[in-house]
């Protein structure tokens, strides 16, 4: 099966040696993506809800370049520095996923790579399945 890399062009992905999102066959992994701009910028500092948005957002990109797409997610993984924080963060989850319902975890981490950084979210999509 061949492998299909997709670089958001973020200045980490050399780096540090990841992809925004690996296809291999009807799997697509998109790696843990923050609410930052090209720039490295930090969308939303301060409001969780506003970086889930932007995070889903980049990650919807990031679906779409493999052939993917939300409806193809078949689990979330949400990082957050607050858990208290957790119905704003629900929410920007629910209005992506309300009625796709992906097996979805939330757990809280001691820090993000930025303090700025409120939220961290993957997701493992399947595609071509019979269901």
């Amino acid at each position: 099966m061949p492998r299909q890399n997709i670089s958001s062009g973020s200045p980490w992905e050399p780096v540090v040696g990841y992809s925004r999102a690996v296809r291999i066959g009807n799997i697509v992994r998109v790696a843990g993506t923050t609410a930052t701009d090209e720039a490295g910028q930090v969308i939303g500092p301060g409001d969780s809800y506003t970086q889930a948005r932007a995070i889903f957002e980049k990650i919807g990109r990031a679906l779409g370049e493999t052939g993917a797409s939300f409806e193809d997610v078949i689990a979330t993984r949400m990082y957050v520095t607050d858990i208290t924080r957790w119905e704003d963060i629900a929410r920007a989850h629910s209005e992506v996923f309300h009625s796709i319902r992906p097996a979805a975890t939330m757990v809280q981490v001691q820090a993000l790579i930025s303090p700025e950084l409120l939220v961290e979210i993957e997701v493992e999509a399947v595609l071509d399945y019979e269901g």
